[in-house]
């Protein structure tokens, strides 16, 4: 997979789905940019292309370790939550599942696009060296 085409295609996908997230909690009545819905999807889209930049500028240095970066961007986003996003989320002391899946509704969807597109760039590398 070719780098501008990730860049684009998990771009639209984040787009898509964040207004398709807005469109429910907006149905539901829900405050749409309550629980750091931006930053959510920022973070994760961030770090998702993050991960496939390093991931595809050394790809055949580590070509045995891309699933180590790929493990460290999955620490990476959960670090980067606990940080700037779940304070606000314990400000109350409740956890709630709104909460959840404004954080977890645009990581699912990178965590999926990235594996696939990272399983895309290992199965057109050489291992024959």
């Amino acid at each position: 997979m070719k780098l501008n085409s990730f860049y684009i295609n998990i771009l639209l996908i984040n787009i898509v789905v964040f207004i398709i997230h807005a469109t429910i909690l907006n149905v539901l009545e829900y405050n749409v940019f309550s629980n750091k819905i931006i930053a959510s999807y920022v973070i994760n889209f961030l770090t998702a292309t993050s991960l496939f930049l390093v991931s595809d500028k050394f790809k055949h240095k580590f070509k045995d370790n891309i699933g180590f970066i790929f493990m460290l961007s999955s620490f990476l986003k959960f670090g980067l939550f606990f940080i700037f996003i779940n304070p606000s989320y314990k400000l109350d002391g409740v956890s709630t599942r709104l909460e959840f899946l404004t954080f977890f509704t645009p990581y699912v969807i990178n965590l999926i696009y990235e594996s696939v597109a990272l399983s895309k760039l290992l199965n057109n590398l050489d291992y024959s060296n």
